[in-house]
């Protein structure tokens, strides 16, 4: 198992930031950790990276405990805090060689650097070093950024060197903290195929406010809430989370009226999609059915008993942001 947490709590004094929180994350999986503000996201993280220690309760990461084996977690996590401190004043290349020299400790007990005839241990790790690090840059897209300061850099391009420092001593499982805070559309973008890349191998836990992000590149979402989990599943699951209402798009070749939809067997409210206009009678209708009923086959046998054809039906999925609000609702 890549990632165990067994009935973790941590106090601040007298708040309680986790409250006896359970859960498992198997290899391979991309996880969203959701929750508001001050819900007990990146305390969980901390715990998982042993910046800071649970007040009770168990942690392990690769089979190592984060109290007792911390080095061992270390070694196989890469961690991209939310503010991704670099040094600015350094070049990309220059920032990696530096982080490379300072991760190979982390990296050196993993795999053992043999050294050659003609070549010197040093020389054999120093070339093992240069070939990582342009690994990295190749895999993080920053080829032709490689020797500009940072400082420099979009803040797109910054996250891609966080990225790259995070992924230098090829740990087993990422955790980042908020990736995509801040970017643009198009960098949004960038970052998201970047880490739908790595995780084709890896184990991520991404926390992001952007359920569009979730929806888009985490195969499981975990929420939290005042410190426990809420909803845990697959994120398509989460988005069948029972509703009090369920919205059917429907339109039909000729003119219906709110009055006559009223009345369909199931139906509780409907609104035409032109609703600004006085007297809607056409377009697009978007019914909302009664609890637990799914009003689809009656609105097939309106349009039938009224000599009507369907010429679109769809019945909309509640949206992960939907689901979130319902499950955080204080």
């Amino acid at each position: 198992m890549s990632i165990t947490v067994d009935h973790i709590t941590k106090l601040y004094g007298s708040q309680k930031a986790l409250d006896d929180i359970s859960l498992e994350i198997k290899p391979g999986e991309v996880v969203g950790l959701l929750g508001p503000n001050g819900a007990g996201k990146s305390t969980l993280m901390k715990i998982l990276t042993c910046y800071i220690p649970p007040t009770s309760g168990d942690a392990s990461v690769c089979g190592f405990d984060v109290m007792e084996q911390s080095m061992e977690v270390r070694r196989r996590v890469g961690y991209l805090p939310e503010n991704n401190p670099l040094y600015t004043d350094l070049y990309v290349m220059e920032f990696l060689e530096f982080m490379e020299g300072i991760t190979h400790g982390l990296k050196s007990q993993k795999s053992e650097v043999r050294s050659t005839k003609t070549r010197t241990k040093d020389e054999v790790r120093s070339s093992i070093s240069a070939e990582r690090i342009k690994e990295v840059i190749n895999l993080t897209g920053l080829e032709s950024e490689q020797h500009k300061k940072i400082g420099a850099l979009s803040r797109g391009y910054r996250q891609r060197v966080g990225l790259a420092q995070a992924l230098l001593h090829d740990p087993e499982v990422l955790i980042l903290d908020e990736p995509t805070s801040g970017l643009d559309p198009n960098q949004l973008v960038e970052i998201r195929n970047l880490i739908q890349s790595i995780g084709r191998e890896k184990t991520i836990i991404m926390s992001t406010h952007i359920m569009q992000e979730v929806e888009a590149i985490c195969d499981r979402t975990i929420i939290i809430h005042k410190g426990k989990i809420v909803a845990d599943d697959k994120t398509q699951n989460l988005r069948k989370i029972e509703s009090s209402k369920i919205i059917v798009k429907v339109e039909f070749d000729k003119p219906v009226t709110r009055e006559e939809l009223v009345k369909i067997v199931g139906v509780k409210e409907a609104i035409n999609a032109n609703s600004h206009i006085k007297h809607p009678i056409s377009g697009i209708w978007h019914l909302e059915s009664k609890p637990s009923i799914d009003i689809r086959p009656a609105i097939f046998k309106f349009a039938v008993d009224n000599s009507l054809t369907v010429l679109s039906l769809q019945q909309d999925e509640h949206r992960l942001e939907e689901v979130f609000q319902e499950v955080t609702r204080t």
